[in-house]
Parts: structure tokens; sequence; C-alpha cells
């Protein structure tokens, strides 16, 4: 029997979301830094493009549409990479997917967040960044070829 309310643990356990890696030619990963707001997950951390997933969304589709919508950005080579749990923020399973773009990031127009900008993986670790983030980042960085 199938209950019509679901407790806010069940629904945090049921959330998805989908995040991107973008990497450019000279292999600089693209972050957005969020805004400083004390409703969001991760305020004014540097993290990677991406969000929730609307009800009956795929993950793939989510990243898509998160990506447009966050910086009108159409990433190339869009692939799915591997899931983790947002253990320390919003609770959500994370898709991972990695893309390649060459473009200016500060021609985008950021609708979300206070800046976007390209750093070298070498830089990361000076930055504010969750850490389901980073360690998303440090496996993809450690699966691809050099």
């Amino acid at each position: 029997m199938q209950s019509d309310t679901t407790t806010a643990e069940e629904q945090a356990a049921a959330a998805r979301g989908a995040v991107a890696i973008i990497i450019n030619r000279r292999g600089e990963l693209l972050l957005h830094l969020r805004d400083d707001l004390p409703n969001i997950a991760w305020a004014n951390h540097w993290s990677v493009l991406g969000g929730g997933c609307d009800p009956g969304e795929a993950p793939a589709d989510a990243i898509v549409r998160e990506l447009d919508e966050e910086a009108g950005l159409t990433a190339e080579n869009l692939t799915e990479l591997f899931e983790t749990r947002d253990e320390h923020g919003s609770g959500q399973i994370i898709t991972f997917f990695s893309a390649s773009w060459d473009g200016d990031e500060t021609a985008l127009p950021l609708a979300e967040g206070v800046k976007l900008q390209f750093f070298a993986p070498e830089h990361l670790d000076i930055l504010t960044i969750p850490p389901f983030i980073r360690n998303g980042i440090h496996r993809y960085l450690a699966a691809r070829p050099s």
C-alpha cells in the first residue's frame, strides 16, 4: 500500500540533479561561483553548472536545460559519467556529465550565480568547492586520458 504523503527525507532521497564538467581545449574547467544566498545549497562556493531535475525529467534532459537556463550554453560531446549523492547539501543523487566548450565564458548570459570562469586543474585546490563536486572533478580528471 502506498501512502499519499511522503516525508521530506523520502523526497530528498528521490530527488535527482545533473551537473556538467565542461572543459576547453586548453584543459581548463568551467566553474560557476554560486550566489551567496541563505536558501541555496553550497552558497558562495565554486561549482560546475547544473541543477535539479524537474519531476519525471531524465538527468540527460535536465543538464541540457540547466546549461541553457543558467548560462545560455550548448556544450559539445555531452557524455554521462557517473552518479554520486550530495550528502552534505541537497541530499540529491547527482549525475555527472562531461562536455567540451571553447567560448569566452565572460560573454555568456549568466542567469544564476555571480561569475563563470575557466580554471586550470592545478588551481582548483585554492577554491572553495563543495566536497561532492571536488570529488567528482578529481574522479573525472583521474579517468581522463592525458
